[in-house]
């Protein structure tokens, strides 16, 4: 039993020091003693308390000499284990080919500022500015729960900023009105059209549009139901299927007369194509609303490759659409930029933004305006044009 300066008890494992700190100090399963000092005797005894019940469940130990690999893989599978898969997986990969190779093995008290810089410097030739604020995000979001969980007392990337700029919300691609037509008229001679068709008259992701199953759309509601998601691991080399990217994502939307021909279409010749081996699979997820275990039958999948009877990959829808844009004379664009010109067209007609917010599957209407929803030549023009029939004058020659 420990005294202070005082002679009075501090209790078992905390005494106080001739500087006036108070020492508090266990050992550990495996013989090791853990020692850490405090100004005060209840931060001594909230630290020993909290460290011994750490060890005896086996939970990560708060030691000064804790690596940034260990705080880590703590953080991924305890802390973070509950965000969407993607998510999951672009921090683990900024993290090893990144930040791992430069502060992995230092222990986490001893990260400074210059540190953290130091790995955005080395990946300034060689990343784009979107990965490089990807690893950014993954540093700062790791170091922060740091420091919410008193791992370390400061956060080392106070300060810290990138340099590369990011492509602009204006670079991000749409398609306008007559750029859409064009690439709709000749899209109809793929196989893929379908597909091409529905994403620009709902929205969806890809993952969504390639995780769709029957089970989805109500026939007679006329809706589709985003519940799930499904995309092809290209460094495992197999299919995962999960849930929508957020809690938002889980949503329901109303089919346009269009959206819905599609997708009888599909239906009304679904017992004609070919279907590969692959589609034998049965997929489990968690339910990120319930953390109940689902399934994806990927049988009942309504998009299918029609040459291979495999799932379409997002690469290959990809690859598919460049070839299409050349034939079509446009510049080239991907998948995403037909859920970027269909907010876009809503908007066009009129959608209430809080409304096209809500069948996108956005948590914050923000990101919605921000990033989905682009101001096109002709909306300019509509919109002077609005704003002219509008004025006294023009009011007045109409009556």
């Amino acid at each position: 039993m420990g005294k202070n300066l005082k002679g009075k008890e501090c209790g078992k494992g905390i005494y106080q020091r001739k500087d006036g700190l108070y020492s508090a100090r266990y050992y550990t399963k495996d013989g090791k003693r853990r020692e850490k000092y405090f100004e005060t005797l209840p931060k001594a005894k909230n630290w020993l308390a909290d460290a011994k019940y750490e060890e005896r469940h086996c939970l990560i130990v708060t030691s000064p000499d804790m690596t940034v690999d260990k705080w880590f893989t703590y953080w991924i599978e305890n802390i973070v284990c509950d965000l969407a898969p993607n998510t999951k997986d672009n921090y683990s990969e900024r993290y090893k080919w990144n930040i791992q190779p430069v502060i992995g093995a230092m222990c986490i008290g001893d990260v400074k500022p210059m540190h953290c810089k130091a790995v955005l410097n080395r990946m300034e030739t060689a990343y784009a500015g979107s990965t490089i604020r990807q690893t950014y995000i993954t540093m700062g979001t790791l170091f922060k729960s740091a420091v919410m969980n008193d791992i370390i007392a400061k956060h080392p990337m106070n300060g810290v900023r990138y340099t590369k700029p990011v492509r602009a919300v204006d670079d991000i691609k749409y398609l306008t009105v007559e750029e859409q037509e064009k690439f709709l008229e000749v899209a109809k001679r793929s196989r893929n059209y379908g597909q091409y068709a529905l994403l620009l008259e709902t929205g969806l992701r890809t993952a969504e549009l390639v995780g769709l199953t029957w089970d989805s759309i109500d026939w007679k509601k006329h809706t589709l139901t985003v519940s799930k998601s499904l995309e092809y691991r290209h460094s495992q080399g197999y299919w995962r299927a999960g849930p929508p990217k957020t809690r938002k994502s889980y949503r329901t939307i109303p089919l346009t007369n269009r959206a819905y021909s599609i997708l009888k279409e599909r239906y009304d010749e679904r017992e004609n194509r070919k279907e590969s081996e692959t589609l034998s699979q049965v997929l489990g997820y968690t339910d990120s609303r319930t953390g109940e275990t689902k399934y994806l039958v990927m049988r009942d999948l309504v998009f299918v490759n029609w040459r291979t009877g495999e799932p379409e990959k997002n690469s290959s829808y990809d690859t598919h659409l460049y070839k299409l844009c050349d034939e079509a004379g446009i510049k080239r664009f991907c998948m995403h930029a037909l859920r970027h010109t269909y907010a876009t067209r809503a908007i066009e007609r009129g959608m209430q933004p809080k409304v096209l917010q809500q069948l996108l599957g956005h948590a914050s209407i923000k990101t919605t305006m921000d990033r989905y929803v682009h101001v096109t030549d002709e909306s300019l023009e509509n919109a002077i044009r609005q704003f002219e029939m509008a004025t006294p004058a023009e009011a007045r020659k109409r009556a």
